[in-house]
């Protein structure tokens, strides 16, 4: 992959939090933690989650079903391997949109062998059909499987063995409520502060025999966006940066100077991130203006605009949406190195959009 061609489709972005395609799927599950010990970060929902886990053990039962939700690229897909692992159960693992019918999830649910852990990702977009008989399956491990069509069908029900659901999803409030009561153990997963971003760095540096520095996974961490996939992607981009022009040591300066050969700035932005606060600051004086002619300013799809570099400019307090339109705030002036017109001019400034 081209990682710094402009042309790249946005999905290859270096900070995009999904997981980019096979080759870095195998390379993720290496650096994953095998147990609740070895995973970094996320100290509530660990502690909580073990807690489900030892009690399960210790009644020799099957965990309650477990529901995990936040951002792509937190670990939802890691912890669930550490559930099975901890449980001593295989896992099996597929997605909602996998599921189209009830008649695929039937095929899954009557395959399973008893205290199976289903890892279910982007449980939300999994079809509503096969939603309302999860519901019997989770409750009463039981499913009914309709033979034939129209006054004739027949429904034969069929016995489940107690499993474990562990369900995955980036949109809570997608699911709606008779689902998400069925779950014992509910856990958001947030983003990761740069201390437990460091952390993570390290091991995967030991586990990939790349010399670091602290100073060096500190810069790195830095610019991870809270998020320990791409944490690791940048160190992987980093180690072939220090092999190649450096002495294979990871220091503050070769991180830096690695990261910005790839347009990853000190806060995490990308060429479009950045491309995109520069459309509003110099050709709109800031804001407000539309989605749709900010889309058309910077050359990319709305939904780009909207689904891809806005979510980290608005957690990061760069840019405000607003009924009137899209508006950068202060700090957006000053990640840029810019001054706001009525400042340059002797104004008061857009500091009184925001009561600052």
């Amino acid at each position: 992959m081209n990682w710094d061609d402009e042309s790249a489709p946005t999905d290859e972005r270096l900070v995009a939090p999904a997981a980019a395609d096979g080759e870095e799927t195998a390379v993720e599950a290496a650096l994953r933690p095998k147990d609740l010990g070895e995973f970094v970060g996320q100290e509530r929902v660990r502690e909580q989650l073990d807690l489900v886990l030892r009690a399960a053990r210790a009644r020799g039962a099957t965990a309650d079903h477990v529901l995990l939700s936040g951002a792509p690229g937190l670990g939802k897909t890691t912890l669930s391997m550490i559930i099975a692992a901890e449980m001593g159960a295989p896992i099996r693992i597929t997605s909602g949109p996998a599921i189209q019918h009830a008649g695929d999830l039937a095929a899954i649910l009557s395959s399973l062998t008893e205290g199976e852990v289903l890892f279910l990702d982007e449980i939300h977009r999994m079809s509503r059909p096969a939603e309302e008989m999860l519901y019997m399956a989770m409750e009463d491990f039981r499913v009914d499987v309709i033979v034939g069509k129209g006054p004739g069908a027949t429904a034969i029900p069929l016995e489940l063995p107690p499993f474990t659901l562990v369900g995955a999803t980036t949109r809570a409030g997608l699911l709606p409520p008779p689902l998400r009561d069925r779950f014992g153990f509910t856990g958001h997963m947030e983003f990761y502060a740069p201390a437990e971003l460091q952390r993570v760095i390290h091991r995967s540096a030991r586990l990939l025999d790349v010399e670091i520095e602290g100073e060096g996974a500190a810069e790195i961490a830095g610019r991870s966006r809270g998020t320990p996939r791409i944490a690791n992607r940048l160190l992987r981009r980093v180690r072939d940066y220090a092999q190649v022009k450096a002495d294979g040591v990871v220091t503050r300066e070769i991180a830096a100077q690695a990261l910005n050969v790839y347009e990853v700035d000190g806060r995490g932005l990308d060429r479009l991130d950045r491309a995109v606060l520069t459309a509003l600051l110099k050709l709109f004086g800031g804001g407000p203006v539309g989605l749709s002619t900010l889309a058309v300013a910077v050359g990319e799809e709305r939904e780009t605009v909207e689904e891809v570099a806005e979510p980290f400019l608005v957690r990061e307090g760069l840019l405000a949406r607003t009924p009137r339109g899209r508006v950068a705030t202060p700090a957006a002036w000053a990640h840029l190195g810019m001054v706001p017109p009525q400042q340059a001019a002797g104004g008061p400034g857009q500091q009184g959009l925001f009561g600052r």
